[in-house]
């Protein structure tokens, strides 16, 4: 149904953007939805034809936000006898999308939501969140590959650890640890992300630095870059391990 390693941003994008009637979400929703960090996706009901003829389908996108909270739209993907193609509309809740869907098929409204009843039981809030969290929290397989360039490896070390502008930034021992790295890379583990801060739009994203040493060793910096500033000015943060860098991210995108 879709790409595993699709991002968030660019999957919200192609829903809505393939969706008839996109533009009668809520603009709130809309944009509480721009703040989407995870998300996950399933197929809950179908309905084809045997003969080939109409059909349907009714697919669940959650989506953890950036303030700890989940959304979740209902996707109706139908075909008719006179379609060349499939056609597509969103709803924000599972009521409008069995109308919907009765409307196109001629199918009793309560039938259609006890479908939807049977398979989404489980899938509250809370367990979205849980779900979601846990996918922001641990990066794909793909993330972790690791290309390495031989190059001026300390020098770029030295370079991200003086432009890193917490306090809680790493000390004297990783500067002399990353003195004898030999090859590096960069890899954008979380892109460019926007969300609101003090009424204005702000972004933020996640770089790892990985290096090689001298010893064969590989040691990470994760450098938090956002715009969550009282001047809306770039800032770059460093941190010795992913998860202290992560939740500095969370905390920034919950500033209001």
């Amino acid at each position: 149904m879709s790409d595993p390693h699709e991002t968030t941003e660019a999957h919200l994008e192609r829903l809505l953007g393939r969706a008839l009637n996109s533009f009668d979400l809520p603009d709130e929703l809309v944009e509480r939805l721009g703040t989407a960090l995870a998300h996950r996706s399933s197929l809950h009901t179908t309905r084809h034809n045997p003969a080939a003829g109409p059909w349907r389908e009714i697919h669940r996108h959650a989506y953890l936000l950036s303030d700890g909270d989940s959304v979740v739209l209902w996707e109706l993907a139908h075909r008719q006898d006179d379609d060349l193609s499939i056609r597509y509309e969103v709803f924000a809740g599972k009521a409008e999308t069995c109308l919907a869907a009765a409307r196109l098929f001629g199918e009793i409204p309560s039938q259609v939501a006890r479908d939807l009843v049977e398979v989404t039981v489980e899938e509250e809030p809370d367990s979205d969140i849980a779900v979601l969290s846990a996918l922001f929290t641990n990066p794909t397989p793909a993330q972790r590959h690791r290309e390495y360039a031989v190059e001026e490896s300390a020098d770029h070390a030295r370079r991200v650890l003086r432009r890193a502008e917490n306090p809680d930034r790493p000390g004297e021992p990783v500067a002399l640890l990353l003195r004898s790295a030999y090859a590096h890379q960069i890899t954008q583990v979380f892109g460019t992300r926007q969300c609101l801060a003090d009424g204005r739009d702000a972004g933020f994203s996640l770089y790892e630095h990985s290096f090689v040493l001298l010893d064969g060793s590989e040691f990470s910096l994760w450098e938090v870059e956002h715009t969550v500033t009282p001047d809306g000015r770039h800032m770059c943060e460093v941190y010795e391990t992913e998860t202290a860098a992560r939740g500095a991210m969370e905390l920034r995108a919950r500033v209001r």
